[in-house]
């Protein structure tokens, strides 16, 4: 691959280009807002001037909904040799692509499993993609070409590719993607009502729970809309699971004792089967879930302070796997965590406490 289209300038879009432009490919941006293409153009990310001839591939990166209109008006256009789409579903836009009579051999449906709370050009990075997985959904009609094509973008963007049937995606992302966005921001909805003293004693659970909450909600309209289905079936779960647990709490608060066994048993039973499905959850570098213990430092809120901590950790030889960081109410400090192998905690906290570190039991 030599040239590039990205139609579409947004968070996905850009960073592809920044990523593609980083590693000497000549990108050509394109958006129906002109100032959010000039935007990405001014950050690096290849030039607005639209190109002189064909390229080599073109990356449509519009919202699900706009996803067949605009693969349709590029493919009709002869604009590239390959297509492709990263939008977050997959079925709904071939289906259109199909009816429109669009011929779809240079055509294939991808989606990099990447993104943040903020979107737009500004919010764009290079390395959005490094180590993330990239679905790519071909068919037996996708020009081998086109495939090579998208293999060497994901590449070029340092993701992992991962192939799948497009309504397989479909479900799969409503369960791990699309389902805890709506569960995060009806948890976020709680406290937008909640009384002051209540919301002062957030800590970290509600700040992990509600993080993606922030997103942006038309961003989120537009995803939604392209998977209702998929989406009511896991919520219909969920439901069923909530109506139980409050079943369960209800005779819990019960004068009667039968009854609050049979609802202790109840969220017991909710509880691990959470632990069952979190196991699950792929660990670090995608490998199985490992199992560490955590060493709990006191933490000033000062520049250098992460450094200083990190490189007496690397003093004491033990690899960090895993940080987090809880910020103290109305103090000018913290709690960091520290997650090691457990055979590393002894000498980690021995280290950390000889070079004056608080660390908590």
């Amino acid at each position: 691959m030599r040239t590039a289209l990205v139609i579409g300038t947004g968070l996905i879009g850009t960073s592809a280009a920044l990523a593609l432009a980083g590693r000497g490919i000549q990108v050509h941006l394109a958006d129906h807002d002109p100032a959010q293409a000039r935007t990405a153009a001014a950050r690096g990310a290849g030039t607005d001037q639209p190109p002189e001839g064909q390229v080599d591939l073109a990356i449509v990166a519009v919202p699900p909904a706009h996803v067949a209109a605009t693969l349709a008006d590029a493919i009709r256009g002869d604009l590239a040799r390959g297509y492709l789409d990263v939008a977050s579903v997959k079925g709904g836009p071939r289906r259109e692509l199909e009816a429109l009579g669009v011929d779809l051999t240079a055509y294939l449906g991808t989606h990099p499993m990447a993104g943040r709370e903020r979107n737009g050009p500004l919010a764009a990075t290079a390395d959005l993609f490094e180590g993330r997985p990239w679905v790519l959904t071909p068919t037996g009609d996708t020009d081998t070409e086109v495939l090579n094509l998208a293999l060497e973008l994901v590449a070029l963007c340092r993701a992992v590719p991962v192939v799948m049937d497009a309504d397989a995606h479909d479900r799969a992302v409503a369960l791990v993607s699309h389902t805890p966005q709506l569960v995060s921001s009806m948890v976020a909805a709680r406290l937008r009502d909640a009384d002051e003293t209540a919301v002062r004693l957030c800590g970290q659970g509600i700040r992990d729970v509600t993080r993606i909450a922030a997103s942006d909600p038309r961003m989120w309209i537009d995803i939604l809309s392209a998977n209702p289905g998929p989406v009511a079936d896991v919520l219909a779960g969920l439901a069923a699971d909530l109506d139980e647990t409050v079943r369960a709490l209800r005779a819990l608060d019960s004068a009667d004792e039968d009854k609050r066994i049979d609802g202790a048993s109840g969220i017991e039973d909710v509880l691990r089967r959470g632990n069952a499905g979190r196991s699950r959850v792929p660990g670090k570098h995608g490998a199985a879930p490992a199992v560490y213990e955590t060493v709990t430092v006191l933490i000033g809120d000062q520049p250098g302070e992460l450094a200083r901590i990190f490189a007496d950790a690397g003093r004491a030889g033990v690899n960090i796997e895993d940080v987090r960081i809880e910020h103290a109410t109305n103090q000018q400090a913290g709690l960091i965590q520290l997650m090691v192998e457990p055979g590393a905690v002894s000498s980690l906290a021995a280290t950390l406490r000889d070079r004056g570190w608080a660390v908590r039991q």
